[in-house]
């Protein structure tokens, strides 16, 4: 009897023996989200898409060097033949044409008042859309999810249908015709869309950091200087390149609310067009001059647009 009951118990500890621990929650492997980021940088790395990627920057990158380089040519060269004979013969390429522009009083105004319209309004936008949509997302007020969807629903208000109203009103107050009429109404249009990406944005924030940092004694405005300002730093810089870049090339706008003396660089370089017809020695390089301001702002934040375009991608 023992031995048989040895036997039995050396059989049960052998089994328990080869009993193995089932994985837990650690031992699992990557979550979809990282495994949808792994599948998209093998994709992006292929030679395929490479060759895609770089055909579509090729048929981007070919107008603006055909606009570039018809900047630097004479009008006669430029009416003779097409820009692309100026590749064989580059010693006829002068800066000519940008020296002419810079003296013109007209076009060097338009400049400065387009930086006096797309910076201000930018910078408003930026920061009223920043307090907005943390007020949205972390703080208990009367009428808060009321007034969200109100600024959601502003979202589908064409910038048409404000038009005339507010041209009114600007004649009303004295606004009508200057800088900051046009800056004020981008940045009323500028707004719902800024506080929608915001106030998302910062809602992913963990609950847990902001409630730490209140037991810390932290104030809700050094939270939000200090903590929800840097945390949201990939969002801020997206909606800052979005509403320069709309702003900096808008000419419907400008076209209605600004006089001769406010009017920016695209409403100039449109009154060219209408007096002079086809004078490509002074549209060329301003439209140059106007396209290559906003890829220096795009390029200079590119690093900061593309953490904000895929936030939450990968989560």
């Amino acid at each position: 009897m023992s031995s048989g009951h040895g036997t039995i118990e050396r059989r049960r500890l052998g089994r328990t023996a080869d009993v193995r621990p089932v994985p837990g929650p650690s031992a699992k492997g990557p979550g979809p989200g990282r495994r949808r980021g792994k599948r998209l940088s093998r994709l992006l790395s292929s030679s395929l898409v490479q060759g895609a990627l770089i055909l579509v920057a090729l048929v981007w990158i070919t107008p603006l060097a055909g606009l570039l380089i018809s900047s630097l040519r004479s009008e006669g060269d430029n009416a003779s033949d097409g820009w692309w004979t100026a590749l064989g013969d580059p010693s006829r390429l002068s800066l000519d044409n940008y020296g002419a522009l810079l003296k013109d009083a007209g076009i060097a105004q338009a400049f400065g008042n387009t930086v006096l319209i797309s910076v201000p309004t930018t910078a408003l936008v930026v920061v009223i859309a920043a307090l907005a949509g943390y007020a949205f997302a972390w703080l208990e007020f009367p009428g808060r999810d009321a007034i969200f969807l109100v600024v959601v629903g502003l979202l589908v208000v064409p910038v048409q249908i404000g038009l005339l109203p507010v041209a009114k009103l600007f004649g009303a107050v004295g606004l009508f015709g200057s800088i900051a009429g046009v800056v004020l109404f981008h940045v009323a249009y500028g707004l719902p869309f800024a506080i929608f990406l915001l106030r998302n944005y910062f809602a992913e924030i963990p609950r847990e950091m902001l409630e730490a940092a209140r037991m810390d004694g932290g104030s809700e405005w050094r939270i939000f200087s200090r903590l929800v300002l840097p945390l949201g730093r990939p969002a801020i810089a997206s909606l800052a390149i979005f509403q320069f870049l709309w702003v900096w090339n808008d000419m419907l706008v400008a076209l209605l609310f600004a006089d001769s003396g406010s009017q920016p660089l695209t409403v100039a370089l449109q009154s060219q067009m209408r007096q002079f017809g086809s004078n490509i020695g002074v549209l060329a390089p301003g439209a140059f001059l106007s396209l290559v301001v906003p890829l220096i702002v795009f390029f200079a934040f590119q690093r900061h647009f593309v953490q904000g375009v895929m936030a939450g991608s990968v989560k």
